[in-house]
């Protein structure tokens, strides 16, 4: 978290000392640039033992250009041999530095080329990249690589548009249905810091109070950033944003841009035309000029977690800009994680929600069937269905559209023996076998082998039945109930982004539920609870109420006839929260157990993975701070082996210097096998 101290500057210089044995090599006879000849380039190399800023000799040609911040092209590897250069590639890097001498004694190799004059690696932005690295145990050009998108030409030559004035302060709005919302809107319009974390109401109205939020950030002269986890909930956001103060106030940051047309948006932010981004994960290393508020949507959402070297959290990036610049925190959903009722418990941000009163007039209403009732239930014996989600579906489809939410893609992903429930397994890799399509040849999830002669191996049966179904079949089941009714699928190959608001059934997966026209959908089924229950992840329950929350949110309120049916045991904890609509309390039973059980959020770890000897010899390498518990090893999903280590509060920093040393040396030895190192892990099982 953000109270933890910074890694001590002895331990980071001896990264640094470490790293220094990898000398940038010599070149003599270049005519250098007068008062500052010497440039500090951070290389392009996103290699742990090379995590540092290396001297280069400025030609005279190239003073005006090799700016700090500028990206520029020097050789990197070379060797001098009787006063003549040998070997060494060409690598891209920006100047951080201009120096009158160098740390290094001998003669310096010159720039090779300054490819742009346009600065895009400022001051704070290197700053915020070396915390980043620092908290992840990662390599700098790593996290620049991230925050820094690639240059387009085309793109530094257009001219940014002027920048508009500051914005009126808005209304409240639908703030108003929050006890403190107005109050809120208000602080930041005046320019104060208020940190939050909101617990949304359900419904449509976020994306219009998060825009809300973000004028009057820009009322106040400052600038703001939202971060959101797909283009979906961005391209709401931003439709909010520009029914609200217009066009040019603001730019979207995501990949459905384009490579070019991301880079001209980034630049008009970089260089103080436009104030305010909303965007997905890369965007939070937007370079916002006087950034007023940071907010996030949805953190428990995985899309935040950012899958290359070294992997930081947009939660913790935003945390640790409202930190260092000061600025004002929104931690927005339909649910709380543990992190955000970690964040109110510690009295680092407030809470923002609603009355109950005004949470029943907007919720709708939820309904149950657990595994006694479908038992119990003729219906739900002989089809996917219980006979309460028929009366649901056929009393819903009279009045609007209804959303279906199931756990699992495909057709019939998971098979098992009809006679004795085995689950059914390849011959070859014994990966699980699927049904691709009605009447089709079952095959292997992993190698894709077809299994026409598969036969159980413990009872000898040649009979399959689906253990699990999935969306398409469950949209041709229902599609045959309701002959007359459109059927349509949303899912990792056509997400929908919205629906019309006549009757239909909308087949869709977590996640991928469009938003119905309106007064949203009349009725929503969310089948196979289980499936998301029973999955052996720590965040299994808050992950569950979050699907389930963000489907329900899309139905009408009870007071309009919506309802959710839940297919799911009614005494587990985040069914019940789901009935009585209690995100916040969930997430605050949640974090009691954690802190019980020394768990992230209220400890830190790091997960360790790979080959057993490796592992060995990095752990060999380390000083772990006082305190550290190792847990495992145990066999690692890929091959190998994983390793967690927990600290306790306050230690996270110096548990990631330790392996960032340990990684380092191990580098330095040379060769052996790579160790995966990865600091708050998401997927702890």
């Amino acid at each position: 978290m953000t109270d933890e101290e910074p890694p001590a500057a002895e331990q980071l210089a001896l990264i640094r000392a470490t790293a220094r044995k990898a000398k940038p090599r010599t070149w003599r006879g270049a005519q250098l640039a007068e008062g500052l000849p010497v440039a500090r380039v951070l290389v392009d190399k996103g290699l742990l033992h090379l995590d540092q800023f290396f001297d280069y000799a400025v030609p005279a040609a190239m003073d005006a250009d090799a700016r700090p911040g500028v990206r520029v092209r020097v050789r990197f590897g070379a060797r001098v041999v009787k006063g003549r250069r040998e070997g060494g590639t060409l690598h891209d890097g920006f100047v951080v530095e201009r120096r009158a001498d160098s740390d290094y004694a001998g003669p310096l190799a010159p720039l090779a080329q300054v490819l742009s004059d346009e600065v895009v690696l400022t001051p704070s932005l290197l700053a915020l990249c070396r915390q980043v690295a620092d908290r992840y145990a990662g390599a700098l050009a790593d996290v620049v690589q991230l925050a820094v998108p690639p240059r387009m030409a085309r793109a530094e030559r257009d001219p940014s548009p002027e920048p508009l004035p500051a914005p009126a302060p808005p209304e409240p709005g639908s703030w108003a249905r929050y006890a403190t919302g107005p109050a809120y809107l208000q602080a930041l319009a005046r320019g104060d810091i208020p940190r939050a974390v909101w617990l949304a109401l359900p419904g449509p109205h976020w994306p219009a109070e998060l825009a809300r939020a973000i004028a009057a950030t820009l009322a106040s002269g400052r600038g703001a950033l939202a971060v959101l986890p797909d283009g979906r909930s961005v391209a709401r956001a931003d439709a909010a944003l520009t029914e609200l103060l217009g066009a040019g106030h603001h730019v979207m940051l995501t990949a459905d841009a384009g490579p070019e047309e991301r880079y001209r948006r980034w630049l008009a932010v970089s260089r103080g035309a436009v104030r305010a981004v909303v965007g997905t994960r890369a965007a939070m290393f937007a370079p916002v000029a006087d950034l007023g508020l940071v907010a996030l949507w949805d953190d428990g959402d995985s899309s935040h977690a950012e899958p290359h070297a070294p992997q930081p959290h947009a939660r913790d990036v935003l945390l640790l800009r409202a930190a260092e610049e000061r600025t004002a925190f929104l931690l927005g959903g339909l649910t709380s994680t543990v992190e955000g009722a970690q964040l109110v418990d510690s009295g680092w941000a407030l809470p923002l929600a609603a009355t109950r009163d005004e949470v029943r007039a907007a919720a709708p209403l939820i309904r149950t069937v657990g595994d006694a009732d479908q038992a119990r239930d003729a219906a739900a014996r002989a089809a996917r269905l219980p006979s309460l989600a028929w009366q649901v579906t056929r009393d819903a489809l009279a009045i609007g559209p209804v959303l279906v939410q199931v756990p699992r893609r495909g057709y019939v992903p998971k098979l098992a023996c009809d006679s004795c429930r085995t689950a059914a397994r390849c011959a070859a890799c014994a990966g699980p076998l699927e049904l691709r399509e009605q009447g089709g040849t079952p095959s292997c999830g992993w190698c894709g082998r077809p299994a026409a002669d598969w036969h159980c191996q413990e009872c000898g049966g040649f009979r399959l039945r689906a253990q699990v179904v999935g969306a398409r079949r469950t949209a041709e089941e229902l599609g045959r109930a309701f002959p007359r009714v459109p059927v349509r699928t949303s899912g990792r190959d056509t997400v929908l982004a919205s629906v019309g608001a006549a009757p239909a059934l909308v087949i869709a997966t977590p996640g991928a539920e469009p938003v119905a026209d309106g007064a949203g959908y009349a009725a929503a089924l969310l089948l196979d609870g289980w499936a998301l229950l029973n999955r052996p992840d720590l965040r299994a329950g808050e992950e569950a109420l979050r699907r389930w929350a963000a489907a329900a949110a899309l139905v009408r309120p009870a007071g309009e006839g919506g309802t959710v049916l839940v297919l799911a045991e009614p005494t587990l904890r985040p069914v019940q929260a789901l009935v009585r609509w209690d995100p916040a309390g969930h997430a605050v039973r949640e974090l009691a157990e954690r802190a019980e059980l020394r768990f992230p959020p209220v400890s830190r770890m790091a997960s360790v993975s790979g080959p057993a000897g490796a592992v060995a010899e990095l752990l060999a390498l380390v000083r772990l701070p006082p305190g550290t518990d190792q847990l495992g090893p145990v066999p690692a999903p890929g091959g190998g082996e994983r390793l967690l280590l927990r600290v306790p509060p306050g230690n996270g920093a110096a548990l990631a210097v330790a392996l960032k040393v340990g990684q380092v040396a191990r580098a330095a030895r040379g060769g052996g096998e790579p160790v995966s190192v990865r600091l708050d892990p998401t997927d702890i099982g």
